[in-house]
This record gives C-alpha cells, structure tokens and sequence, in this order.
C-alpha cells in the first residue's frame, strides 16, 4: 500500500499498516503543556489516580503564555506548575526561557519521524523537521501523561506544492497567508498537509516553522516538510537521536493537491477577525495603525528580527505608535543583542520584552485599547485574540509590520527593498 509521511509516522508508533481514516493506538516520543493549559493537564493527570508520569524524561512543562506573571490568580498557576515538577521530575522552563515552540525545537531532542503532543494548538510548528505533531485538549494530554500512548483517526492528507522564486519584501508568512486564503480556514479540517515544491527547499528551516506554525489556521491537523540536507543539519545540531527520515510513496493517495506559483506574489495583510480574510497590502495600505507587534510562536526567531531590524535600522517609529518586540527564546533574545538587533530596536522607540508569548494571547503586555488597529507578526486576529474585543488586529509578515511601524499605517515593505537585499 502506498502511503503518505502521516499514514507511516503513525504506522511506525503503532506498529501497524494504516491509511487515512484507520483508528489507531500510538506511542508518544514526546508531549508538552503550557501555562494556559496545564493546570487542566495536571487536574485530569490527578484524577487518573496515577502516581507516576509514563516517562519523566518525555514531558515538558512551559511558563510562556503569561510570563512573567501579570496577577495572582496566574502566579497561582505557575506555582501548580513548578510543584507538579519538582514531584514528577519534569522539566520546567521557566518564565523568560521563551516560547514552548520554540524552545521544543531548541533544546528537546526530537528528530525526524518522531510523533509528538502538545496541549497548545500551535505544536504543529515542528512538523518542518519531518515528523508528526498537533495540539491536543487537556484531558488526551493527560492520558498520554500517563500511558505514553493516546488513540488516532489517521487523518487524509492534502499536499500542497509551492514554485516560484520568491520576491523581495516577500516571505514565507506572506506565502503561507496566501494559501490559507485560498483553502479557507476549514479546507483542510483534520487534515494532515504535505508541503513540497521548489520554493519550499530554498526556505531557510526559521522561514518552515513559520508555515508549519500557520497550518492550523486552515483546520490541518498537522503540516509536514520532506526531511532535506536542511532538516538533517538542524536536527544534528539540536539532537543526538538520529534522523527517522519519513518521505511520501510516489503513487501514495491524496485528498487534494493544490499548487502555487509565488514568483509575483507581494504582501499579505490577514484582515479583522478571520485569518483566511486575506489582502494583498495595496488594497489595505494607509489603514492607520496604533500599535505593532513583531514576535510569537510565528515570527519570533532570528531571522525575523533580522528582517525587522534592517527597516528599523536609523529609523524612529511614528508618533502615536507602540512597537513591541518580543523574542520567542532566551538563546534569541541573546543572538539578537550580540548582532545589534536590540540596539536598533531600543533606538527606533520599540519595547523589548522577555522572551515568551507577549501580547499574542492578551493576558498582560501591549493589550490594545477600543477601536485601535494592531499590525502583528501572529498567527490569530480572532475578536479579542490580545486582550480586547473591542480592537482589530491584522496580519503580517515581520517586514510588514516593521514598515507599518515606522509610518504610522499598514505600508507596503518594499518599500524599504534596498534594506532587505
């Protein structure tokens, strides 16, 4: 049978051929909770009545989303949090240890073809290493905290084939907000996506997190990258387990197949209050903007502060606008001082906050006030996504939103194309 990189991830961890609808008992290499999320982990973990995690060693914990804490009742949270540690052994990181994406990528030691959990929708992120990982509620965190197991629907996949060289002041969020455009934010309902194509190899492995990261704005299950001599260096430098690499059969079986051509593709702006609502920049240039923002799960990474940086650079943010910068790791915030990034951030009038979530979820820093139009670098602009129903926030890539600061409205990056050669 032939079969796509999901029907054999999730055959490999449950020892079985499947195909896309088969249920399935699999085995978890590794599984996560955050801040939002794992006091409901812990109280379901508690009500299982088992004394012990299925492997200590296999399950982290983040303080990311509300960090460092904004009021009691979270601090309350987080004290759950580092309690539950301490007893079971499990790795903490801590408040300013930055985003759980990003710090799984980082510093756990997955690898191609692992299957992976996380209670936090946006796990989906690592499938640009060749492996299996969705977000999952509370409760199956809980269960897989206990067995090392949890039940699957194999899901279809649908791939998707981008071509096309990129132009400049374009990136791989404009790309990734172009085709969730185009499938909607239910085309792809549990589905897993397969991205391939030529464009897709030449994206540095920072710009697939960020496509990867966005795959559930349009319902995907998980979204997976074909392991490439990119995918074997990052994991290499990341982990000492060795690469299962997963590829798709040439004849396996696809729900739908999609290709685009980028080589004119321009900016993106996601629009008020659905991702899928999606305009080319041009069409929504001149919306004046209040505050901007420029990290998360989505486009914290180096590299998107490099982009930002080469706009701001001997720039001063307009008058009446708050840029916030927020690094999604303490090994970025760190690499970015030591490349000057910071410098020219501080310089430009932006607050630079700890590394972690920021404004993303609304819970503390940079919540908008009523009526206030917010460009941001995140993955949501759902009614009240920062802290206010009342506020509109669009989407974008870091290049757009680093304009859009600096001239007081949502401008066209290119703009600034001399820049970001």
């Amino acid at each position: 049978m032939k079969q796509t990189i999901v029907e054999k991830i999730l055959g490999n961890h449950a020892n079985r051929v499947l195909k896309a609808g088969d249920i399935a008992i699999a085995s978890v290499d590794f599984c996560m909770g955050q801040d939002g999320t794992s006091s409901l982990v812990i109280e379901s973990f508690d009500k299982l009545g088992r004394e012990k995690v299925f492997d200590s060693s296999k399950f982290f914990m983040f303080i990311d989303h509300s960090a460092p804490s904004p009021n009691v009742g979270v601090s309350t949270i987080h004290k759950l949090m580092r309690n539950f540690s301490t007893k079971h052994n499990v790795r903490l990181f801590d408040a300013g240890c930055g985003i759980c994406h990003q710090i799984m990528i980082e510093r756990v030691p997955i690898t191609c073809g692992d299957l992976i959990l996380g209670a936090d929708s946006h796990t989906c992120t690592y499938g640009a290493l060749n492996l299996f990982s969705t977000g999952v509620g509370s409760t199956d965190l809980a269960i897989t905290l206990a067995s090392g197991r949890n039940w699957f629907r194999v899901p279809e996949t649908m791939k998707i084939i981008v071509d096309g060289k990129l132009p400049t002041g374009v990136y791989s969020k404009d790309i990734i907000l172009h085709i969730i455009k185009n499938v909607t934010s239910k085309g792809a309902d549990y589905k897993s996506v397969e991205y391939s194509g030529s464009t897709i190899k030449k994206l540095s492995l920072q710009a697939r997190f960020t496509m990867a990261n966005m795959s559930v704005e349009m319902g995907a299950k998980c979204g997976i990258f074909e392991a490439d001599d990119k995918v074997i260096k990052w994991i290499k430098e990341h982990s000492k387990r060795k690469p299962q690499t997963i590829t798709a059969d040439k004849d396996a079986i696809y729900c739908d197949v999609k290709e685009y051509d980028v080589s004119s593709l321009g900016p993106q702006v996601s629009l008020p209050h659905e991702v899928d609502n999606v305009r080319p920049v041009e069409e929504v240039e001149n919306t004046p903007v209040s505050e901007a923002f420029i990290g998360t799960c989505t486009n914290g990474r180096l590299e998107d502060l490099e982009i930002a940086a080469k706009i701001l650079k001997g720039n001063k943010i307009h008058q009446g606008v708050r840029l916030v910068i927020g690094p999604s790791s303490r090994k970025t915030f760190i690499e970015a001082v030591k490349k000057g990034y910071v410098e020219i951030f501080i310089n430009a009038g932006a607050a630079v906050v700890a590394p972690g979530c920021g404004p993303c979820v609304g819970t503390h820093n940079g919540v908008p006030a009523d009526g206030e139009n917010v460009i941001s670098t995140a993955n949501r602009n759902f009614k009240g996504r920062m802290g206010n129903p009342n506020a509109n926030i669009f989407l974008a890539s870091p290049a757009t939103v680093a304009a859009s600061a600096l001239e007081g409205k949502i401008s066209d990056p290119r703009s600034f194309a001399r820049r970001l050669r």
